[in-house]
């Protein structure tokens, strides 16, 4: 398979898969279920779509890998100040233990899907096929988080295994990316700032909910531009070759998964796509995610457009 077309399959595979993943972090019923556990609730929305409080969100993400310090969980989300995931999962910590929010989490997450598109949806046996395929051959080393969802057990609805093998997928690729753009000599600040042009949004936009501080984006785009990667109007020509050779380093890891699922893809494309369209229309996920984005990236030729977890 050429770079092109595995670039195309994996970030097509990332953005039909996000709304029916990525709807855990909004979903009424994980809020409901976390506020029964001590968290506060969603105090937030953007165009109907309910917004995760912190802590809860920190602590019932990163409770896939146990019940670990904030530290690790900062390392692993990768792209979050540190200074704001520590004390939200100290905090987490001293409400509830891992088990028991990582399967809120879980119910939550199912519930919505289940309230959304119904507890069989056409074509869910065989979606779970091919993900099972997908997910097969992906080996845990070096992606914490996809190691955690590795570590759980399998949901016993059809729904619930859709779930679970799609957030492992989302989760694999998250972790693919940081190991990319960390090898890319890149820091958390900076990859935040690299993708938002990358996506044609404006610089500290998205990334400021990963809490960083007026100062350390000021010093991050003073070392980009020192480094010659950006300049005062956007990209240099250095500077988009870098984040694209970033996309694509996440792209040929997913290699594994998607020649798994083989020829099938189309077909596995053609019926969650519509699911996630559902999602959305019911206020499940944002009406566009960073995996929309990404996919939308590879396809712009403008200088501006051209990532977990």
């Amino acid at each position: 398979m050429d770079s092109a077309t595995l670039s195309a399959l994996a970030r097509k595979l990332g953005s039909v898969l996000e709304p029916l993943t990525g709807q855990v972090y909004f979903s009424p019923e994980c809020h409901a279920n976390y506020v029964a556990l001590g968290f506060d609730p969603s105090a937030a929305q953007a165009n109907g779509v309910a917004l995760p409080d912190g802590p809860a969100y920190f602590t019932s993400r990163g409770s896939v890998m146990g019940q670990v310090p904030g530290e690790v969980v900062a390392a692993a989300f990768a792209v979050f100040n540190p200074e704001a995931v520590i004390p939200s999962v100290t905090l987490g910590w001293t409400r509830i233990d891992a088990a028991t929010i990582c399967a809120a989490r879980d119910a939550g997450a199912i519930a919505q899907l289940v309230r959304l598109l119904g507890e069989a949806p056409a074509g869910i046996e065989r979606v779970n096929e091919l993900l099972g395929k997908a997910v097969a051959p992906l080996r845990p080393e070096g992606r914490p988080l996809y190691a955690g969802l590795r570590s759980l057990p399998m949901p016993d609805s059809a729904v619930g295994a859709m779930w679970r093998m799609g957030d492992m997928l989302r989760e694999y690729r998250g972790d693919s990316h940081t190991a990319a753009w960390i090898s890319a000599g890149v820091n958390a600040t900076e990859i935040g700032l690299l993708s938002e042009m990358y996506w044609g949004l404006p610089m500290r936009s998205y990334s400021r909910t990963r809490a960083w501080s007026n100062a350390q984006f000021d010093a991050s785009v003073e070392s980009l531009k020192s480094r010659g990667l950006v300049a005062d109007d956007g990209f240099t020509p250095a500077g988009r070759a870098l984040r694209e050779s970033i996309e694509t380093a996440t792209d040929a890891q997913m290699l594994g998964a998607i020649s798994a699922i083989g020829d099938d893809i189309e077909e596995l494309f053609s019926i969650v796509e519509p699911w996630g369209a559902t999602v959305r229309a019911g206020f499940g996920y944002l009406s566009s995610g960073p995996h929309d984005l990404a996919d939308q990236a590879s396809r712009l030729s403008s200088p501006r457009a051209t990532e977990s977890a």
